[in-house]
């Protein structure tokens, strides 16, 4: 910015103008200078977003008999990353502001491929450890990417939406399928999930052109000249956001909590679906295929519920879809776990997909700009996955103490009640 140049009030969501001194425009670097490339990188960042998790589950087992771990402890694999997504997501919103969201964005895809390698290593600690950096690094991917997408295309904010959440979901049946082939090609489980930071560097230079633009930080401010006082009007609205708690909103925590009820009930299949048709007599070639097919039919889900939430003023109709499918699957995999598998599966894909597309874009359009997206990012994606943290590891402790799956499924469907209850209040026509 040159010297005594202002800020001029910016509409809630859009991107600031930069006036000189003498009255002039002085154009920055647009956000969309290069489009093929952002979105591309978009795209490459949110493959990586899931893919790294999904790829353990179908190993668990050949972990746990190296190790000697139990059911409990075999959960800790898969709860451990997901504990770091919500405590990485804590810091996130803040390295954002300090850094710059790019930046901070390709030093999470670096952080990502070294915590892939990491896990592989010969040890328990290793396993663990690279699991921390793993649920770190996608944390700050899932914090910053609702904050880019309302900076960036704030006339599109649930169409890209869409995007990078079908891509997500993408990247996780890419993990899932591959897992157990890349095992067989590589020489073993380590190598299986070694080959995940590949994706992750690659990921990292399709951004690392997006480091090099010039663009306006997520929050909204005005600069107002010496001795003067910032006009009343939407600049004066997005500094009044600024200072403003997002903690303190009820609605930022229904939005919170749909977050974390969703994530509960779709790490626990993340980190239990292929047990459970292998505890059932399934042989574990068939869970994995079956297994992947759940997370590709999560795309349809990720893609076409936030289409649909940005053309609705209340997304009520849709939380009463995503839960009601995810319970119905729930259900299935209770009653009629191996003859119903494919159906289960495909029920619970579509749900499970469109829950986090539809929560995702619930935290866009909940938010009057792009600043506060940023934060209702950080709040519900930091409390929300605490929550689900606790999901596989109370799974696997209830299948242990009880010597079946019928506790643990009966108690996720009382979660899918609760989501019900907080989704159809976080649904409204209102921002926080």
């Amino acid at each position: 910015m040159t010297e005594g140049s202002t800020t001029a009030p910016a509409t809630a969501g859009a991107p600031a103008t930069i006036r000189s001194s003498a009255g002039t425009d002085a154009p920055r670097r647009s956000p969309l200078a290069h489009p093929a490339l952002l979105l591309v990188g978009i795209v490459l960042a949110s493959l990586n977003m899931r893919a790294a998790l999904s790829s353990v589950s179908p190993l668990v087992g050949e972990l746990a008999q190296e190790y000697g771990l139990s059911s409990a402890t075999s959960s800790l694999v898969t709860s451990v990353p997901v504990l770091f997504l919500g405590l990485g997501a804590f810091v996130a919103p803040w390295l954002g502001r300090r850094f710059g969201p790019e930046r901070v964005l390709f030093g999470a895809l670096l952080l990502l491929a070294a915590g892939a390698l990491v896990r592989a290593l010969s040890s328990v600690t290793a396993l663990y450890g690279g699991g921390v950096l793993v649920g770190t690094a996608i944390a700050v991917l899932n914090v910053l990417m609702p904050g880019l997408v309302k900076r960036d295309f704030p006339d599109r904010a649930a169409a890209m939406t869409s995007v990078y959440t079908g891509s997500m979901i993408a990247g996780a049946t890419l993990g899932a399928a591959a897992s157990v082939p890349l095992e067989h090609a590589l020489g073993g489980w380590r190598g299986s999930l070694a080959s995940w930071s590949v994706l992750a560097c690659f990921a990292a230079l399709a951004w690392l052109p997006q480091l090099l633009i010039r663009r306006a930080p997520l929050q909204v401010r005005t600069v107002a000249g010496a001795g003067s006082r910032p006009p009343a009007g939407p600049g004066t609205a997005a500094l009044a956001r600024e200072h403003r708690s997002v903690w303190r909103s009820p609605l930022a925590w229904q939005v919170t909590l749909f977050m974390g009820f969703q994530s509960l009930w779709t790490y626990v299949l993340i980190a239990w679906m292929p047990t459970i048709f292998t505890d059932h007599g399934m042989s574990r070639s068939t869970a994995g295929v079956i297994f992947a097919f759940n997370n590709l039919i999560q795309v349809a889900g990720a893609f076409a519920v936030p289409l649909l939430a940005g053309r609705m003023r209340s997304q009520r109709p849709l939380v009463v879809l995503v839960t009601s499918m995810v319970a119905a699957g729930y259900v299935g995999l209770m009653v009629a776990p191996v003859q119903g598998a494919w159906l289960w599966s495909a029920a619970l894909g579509v749900g499970q997909g469109g829950a986090v597309g539809l929560a995702l874009t619930l935290i866009v359009l909940r938010s009057g700009d792009a600043m506060t997206a940023a934060r209702l990012s950080g709040m519900s994606q930091t409390v929300g996955y605490l929550l689900a943290a606790f999901g596989p590891l109370a799974a696997g402790t209830l299948r242990q103490a009880t010597g079946s799956w019928t506790a643990p499924i009966i108690a996720v469907l009382g979660i899918c009640v609760a989501a019900l209850g907080v989704g159809l209040l976080a649904a409204r026509d209102r921002t926080v």
